[in-house]
């Protein structure tokens, strides 16, 4: 996980998870709709597995 990536989760969440498949970019833009806490969450969570 770069620094870059986590930067770009704390900013715009379901860009950073953009390379990681069409369902992780769904997850994650729901939860930014949802709150913005939930998606930055969630990137970082699907970042890290990685």
């Amino acid at each position: 996980m770069s620094l870059f990536r986590v930067i770009l989760s704390i900013i715009f969440p379901p860009l950073a998870v953009l390379d990681q498949g069409c369902g992780s970019v769904l997850i994650v833009f729901i939860l930014t709709l949802c709150g913005w806490i939930p998606g930055v969450i969630a990137a970082l969570v699907i970042l890290n597995k990685n």
